[in-house]
């Protein structure tokens, strides 16, 4: 038994504890005792004398960002929605949305009442193909939506061309992208707008969060509109008591806003996520190297990326092996191994449990429009393909030290020296 894979009742290759995520830094507390004793606990509660923990972010985060303008948001979903409706998006409008991606893609286009239409990817990148954005295109469509996927950029430079020929807003969803960069330049500022999820599992977390990023004057007004009950922040002088907030009138909005709790441990985690990020590529690079000897093929990134950054570490399984066992036997074998979880990719959204508009009475506005929101009329082979080769895990993991993460490459080499055990 001391040969067998821990599957199989022989022993792990490790018992070490792994970093666990989120990691709070040294000013997180000091700040969320300031706003439990501060009166305001949001931007939507009365002005109390001093800025606003929601400000500050915004302000670091565009700065960060190299953007303009920031707009905080209590979720990343609902920041892709606000974009969207920000950037001109409606009832029955078609948005170009990667076939390979977190539901939220494609959910947040229909609680705006668009249809999102399922494009595939690239199948080294896992980000969206540009061709099949291109061929997508109709005189309906009216925004296209690229998703930095996993430890990827996509390709921008053929996107922006895209999107500018037909006139569309490319929105940049980086949910698994704080601070990469492409040709030099933050991912999130190179479309007519950028969004962020700061959700617990985020490279910058608070729990729960998102963020709009933008250039665009009006397309922040309309986001600070849209999240916050068709108010947007007083540019004039406020006054201890006074509401912050201004009912202008001109946009109805939803209550998305960010709490002052969020944005005071967004403010920490801030501080703490180059460092991270630096941590996590020279991990990763080390695996990369390692893995790249057993055959395995790590995901790509676009060729103008100039700073990577690693939200999941994907790798994909040669034929050989998964003509033994199929993808998920090997994703269990490898948890067991090394105590922690190694999964599949998210399941294309064409065939996605998480994504059944006919699920929701809400979307039954006629049977024309639940026709062309049924995910299952779009074909995604090469999301297909990615789903059932490609393994993947956490970013907290390369958070650990070169020699645990040698542990990692020995464990895929353990289980694929064992593959027969894995077979029917």
């Amino acid at each position: 038994m001391g040969n067998s894979l821990a599957i199989s009742g022989g022993p792990k290759l490790t018992d070490r504890e792994w970093p666990r995520w989120p990691q709070p830094g040294t000013q997180a507390l000091k700040s969320l005792e300031d706003v439990l004793t501060s009166g305001r606990w949001t931007i939507s509660c009365a002005y109390q004398g001093q800025q606003s923990y929601e400000r500050q972010f915004a302000a670091a985060f565009a700065d960060y960002c190299r953007s303009t303008l920031c707009v905080p948001t209590a979720t990343g979903t609902a920041a892709l929605a606000i974009a969207l409706e920000a950037c001109g998006v409606g009832a029955s409008d078609e948005v170009v949305v990667p076939g390979l991606s977190w539901v939220a893609s494609a959910s947040a286009v229909l609680g705006i009442n668009a249809v999102p239409v399922l494009v595939d990817v690239d199948p080294s990148t896992y980000c969206v193909d540009p061709a099949a954005v291109e061929a997508a295109i109709t005189d309906r469509t009216r925004a296209i939506t690229v998703v930095h996927a996993y430890s990827a950029v996509a390709d921008l430079d053929a996107l922006l061309d895209i999107a500018q020929r037909y006139g569309l807003p490319l929105i940049e969803d980086c949910a698994h992208a704080h601070g990469a960069r492409y040709s030099n330049w933050p991912v999130g500022v190179f479309g007519a707008a950028g969004v962020f999820s700061m959700q617990g599992s985020k490279l910058l977390t608070s729990g729960e969060g998102g963020a709009v990023v933008t250039d665009d004057p009006e397309i922040a007004v309309r986001a600070e509109h849209l999240r916050a009950d068709g108010r947007m922040l007083r540019r004039d002088q406020v006054h201890v008591g006074e509401m912050e907030l201004l009912e202008t009138g001109q946009l109805m909005g939803s209550n998305e806003c960010l709490s002052e709790f969020h944005a005071a441990v967004l403010m920490d985690q801030l501080d703490l996520l180059d460092e991270q990020n630096a941590r996590r590529g020279k991990a990763a690079n080390h695996l990369s190297d390692r893995l790249g000897e057993l055959g395995l093929t790590v995901q790509s990134t676009s060729p103008g990326t100039t700073d990577r950054v690693y939200y999941r570490y994907a790798v994909q399984l040669p034929d050989e092996l998964l003509a033994v066992a199929p993808v998920d036997r090997f994703a269990r074998a490898l948890t067991a191994e090394l105590g922690f979880p190694v999964m599949q990719t998210h399941r294309p959204l064409n065939d996605n449990p998480l994504n059944r508009p006919s699920s929701r009475r809400r979307f039954a506005t006629g049977t024309a429009y639940m026709a062309r929101v049924e995910p299952s009329r779009f074909g995604l082979p090469a999301a297909k393909r990615i789903h059932e080769s490609v393994l993947s895990f956490g970013h907290e993991v390369l958070l650990a030290p070169l020699d645990a993460i040698d542990d990692i490459a020995l464990a895929f080499g353990k289980v694929i020296a064992n593959v027969r055990e894995l077979s029917d």
